[in-house]
């Protein structure tokens, strides 16, 4: 071992202390039952507790773990988290311009054509900036 860790540049001392803690970690019971934990709480929390969070719950369930222990953790149970989009308001009512009559009063059955019309605006972002579509029917 020592000849392949001279041809590889390796100093044998981090050879084997590599193994060492590779297999302390695999083999801790804590250390799965810690993931398992994990995992639970993440499907619990719909994704939305991080490694503060969950580092509460250990640390709750007799689990002394730190944020960075936590993280890794939760990166080799594959767990992530999902962020909420925050809600963004897009209609401005507070405006000085003339707000008109609903004409149709949700009755969208018409006689004959052209006696009701309807528009539609999208915006849609691109890498020029933001276009405006516009539809009449």
């Amino acid at each position: 071992m020592v000849l392949m860790c001279h041809v590889l540049g390796v100093k044998s001392n981090n050879y084997y202390s590599y193994q060492k803690r590779k297999l302390s970690e695999s083999d801790d019971l804590d250390h799965q039952e810690m993931i398992e934990l994990i995992k639970d709480i993440a499907k619990f929390s719909d994704n939305t507790y991080g490694a503060r969070r969950i580092k509460k719950v250990l640390n709750t369930l007799s689990f002394p773990v730190s944020r960075r222990k936590t993280a890794q953790l939760m990166k080799e149970a594959n767990v992530w988290v999902r962020y909420k989009k925050k809600y963004k308001a897009t209609t401005n009512s507070d405006h000085n311009k003339p707000i008109y009559q609903n004409e149709l009063k949700q009755n969208f059955t018409v006689e004959a054509q052209d006696q009701a019309w309807v528009g539609d605006i999208t915006y849609v972002w691109t890498t020029e900036g933001q276009v405006v579509l516009m539809r009449r029917d």
